[in-house]
């Protein structure tokens, strides 16, 4: 069992940075592959970012790619999402979610667990 807690969200202006945090409970954190996920008002849950457990390689969606950057730190069983030069369409609910597999890192059905989400506003 793995339990999820996001952090850092916040409302800001366009061109500004947050990083989100997400800690994780359970001793076998880095065994989960983990996500980060969006959704919008009216709008279905996307992916933005994830970070696979085997061999630390990252993805992205486009949308993001050269402006968010997901990390993680094993020893403090958290994951990170920086968001740099945010634009308004990032507003949205962020999600940390984790699962024990490796690949299709970009469904969200694959992921096993989820945190509550964090709030992300951005103004223009």
């Amino acid at each position: 069992q793995v339990q999820l807690v996001e952090s850092g969200g916040g409302l800001v202006q366009a061109g500004a940075s947050l990083r989100l945090s997400c800690a994780a409970s359970g001793r076998t954190f880095s065994s989960y592959s983990m996500g980060w996920f969006r959704q919008a008002p009216g709008k279905e849950r996307r992916f933005v970012a994830a970070i696979r457990w085997s061999d630390g390689n990252t993805y992205y969606a486009d949308s993001v790619k050269g402006r968010f950057t997901i990390s993680r730190d094993n020893a403090k069983n958290t994951v990170y999402l920086q968001m740099n030069s945010l634009k308004p369409e990032d507003t949205a609910v962020y999600y940390c979610a984790a699962t024990d597999g490796s690949t299709w890192l970009a469904v969200p059905g694959n992921y096993n667990y989820w945190g509550q989400g964090t709030q992300v506003t951005v103004s223009s």
